[in-house]
């Protein structure tokens, strides 16, 4: 438009209909100083509007419709002594962030920038903004990897600096264990445990020794141990067959440095079983309760005090708590109002503990603990799911809700609000345990799917300001 005119230095521009300033508008001006575009309707300038114009001094905006400029969009104005911005209202939100960076380190004098949003700024100077960092940063999840093979649960463990993942795949008759490729940045095939029917493996590291309890739904279940002369994972023991009969979840934890695990049992013949480590192997410490068909073992510290809950297709979840002189579980309370629930997991926030207890039919619920009983505050749609699973990363939680019928639902806890709100739909087909891992500071979550591909997805915070 201007490049018969390349030793031009002023240039006026005031009092038209221009309503937008597109990239390179004044190219082949390579000598102008002075632009003026006042008092016109100017709503959108291009990033690489001003493109080009090193030489340029003043530049005048003022008394336009400019609610909002794109980042950077001053950067090739090397020369700039004054910017007048005056008599436009700035959308000072996310977007503004750039502007108000650059203000605090440009050298050129720039004309207050006013604000006509969001409500708190109204009539304020962005100079006086106190904080973008809060609402300027959102997080998502993407697909980082797709493993082209059926899944029902995935477990994740720590040894010698290294994050290995155990995947029990029934239809392949594996338990895969992954690692983490540091220089791929990927989960890579580290070892393969074969069994039948494996709905289970669970890792426990004690003494530097790997186990991984292998739970079957025929054969019996096994338990292997890491061997560093093999460099692959070896039978180290059974677990009896007459006491595991449908293993259904194995839930690992510690009482007073003892290490402890359960497996749940959901068949009418099986009996849910605590095992002990007695430094040589795992042996049957404590039978919960006959007849229970119980679908899952969750342990959680209550105001000090170490208690199982179990949850079962036949009765409501009942919570056993950890008798120090018998050194066993005894019953102590239960869930009221929550029959059939196929899931029980806890977790914190803010110091209280929570209960999500997943329902296939009906409700699944979010619960927090009073200080005498665990209290309803959030019921969740959830026809066809067989899995809710809290995880955390840094200050954001979430919830992750299954779904064999339609897309699978994150929640995002909100702080504010006190519950937890729709976040993002995946698609998993037929979803059987959402496991988080994190890894060289980067954060991910594994969908293990019965029907369908096992899906990792990369937890990533997004800048809202670029």
């Amino acid at each position: 438009m201007f490049s018969h005119l390349p030793s031009l230095q002023l240039l006026l521009l005031n009092s038209n209909s221009f309503t937008v300033i597109r990239d390179d508008a004044f190219a082949g001006l390579f000598h102008l100083e002075y632009l003026f575009i006042e008092g016109n309707k100017i709503e959108t300038i291009s990033r690489n509007a001003f493109r080009g114009l090193r030489d340029l001094t003043h530049l005048s905006l003022a008394n336009n419709h400019i609610k909002a400029l794109p980042r950077d969009v001053f950067s090739d104005l090397d020369s700039l002594i004054e910017l007048d911005l005056r008599g436009n209202k700035f959308e000072c939100d996310c977007k503004a962030k750039w502007l108000y960076l650059w203000l605090k380190m440009t050298n050129s004098t720039v004309s207050d920038v006013l604000c006509i949003g969001p409500p708190e700024y109204q009539e304020k100077k962005l100079n006086d903004v106190t904080s973008f960092d809060y609402e300027c940063t959102t997080t998502d999840f993407v697909v980082h990897q797709t493993l082209p093979y059926q899944s029902v649960s995935v477990d994740t463990f720590n040894s010698k600096n290294d994050v290995y993942v155990a995947i029990a795949q029934p239809s392949m008759e594996n338990c895969m264990v992954l690692e983490w490729d540091h220089i791929e940045m990927n989960f890579r095939s580290y070892d393969n445990i074969t069994g039948q029917s494996i709905v289970g493996c669970k890792a426990i590291l004690i003494d530097e020794q790997v186990f991984v309890v292998v739970a079957q739904l025929f054969g019996g279940s096994h338990i292997y141990r890491y061997d560093e002369s093999w460099t692959k994972f070896v039978k180290f023991q059974d677990i009896e067959v007459s006491r595991i009969s449908k293993p259904n979840d194995i839930e690992l934890f510690q009482i007073e440095d003892e290490t402890f695990f359960v497996i749940a049992d959901s068949s009418k013949a099986g009996l849910s079983t605590v095992y002990k480590w007695n430094s040589k192997g795992f042996y049957s410490y404590q039978s919960l309760h006959e007849w229970f068909r119980d679908t899952d073992a969750e342990f959680v510290d209550i105001d000090g005090k170490s208690h199982l809950i179990l949850s079962s297709r036949s009765q409501v979840p009942i919570i056993l708590q950890w008798n120090k002189s018998s050194k066993k579980f005894v019953p102590h309370s239960d869930i009221p109002n929550m029959e059939d629930v196929l899931a029980v997991k806890s977790f914190r926030m803010q110091n209280a503990l929570y209960l999500s207890l997943t329902r296939f039919i009906g409700d699944s619920r979010v619960m927090r603990w009073n200080s005498k009983q665990f209290v309803e505050i959030q019921a969740l749609p959830s026809r066809g799911a067989m899995t809710l699973q809290p995880f955390s990363f840094k200050e954001n939680h979430y919830l992750a809700l299954g779904s064999d019928y339609t897309f699978s639902q994150i929640y995002q806890w909100d702080k504010e609000k006190q519950f937890f709100k729709k976040f993002k739909e995946i698609y998993v087909q037929a979803p059987r345990s959402f496991t988080a891992v994190s890894t060289d500071r980067r954060d991910f979550f594994f969908a293990s799917s019965f029907k369908g591909k096992t899906k990792i997805f990369e937890h990533i915070v997004v800048d809202l300001s670029l």
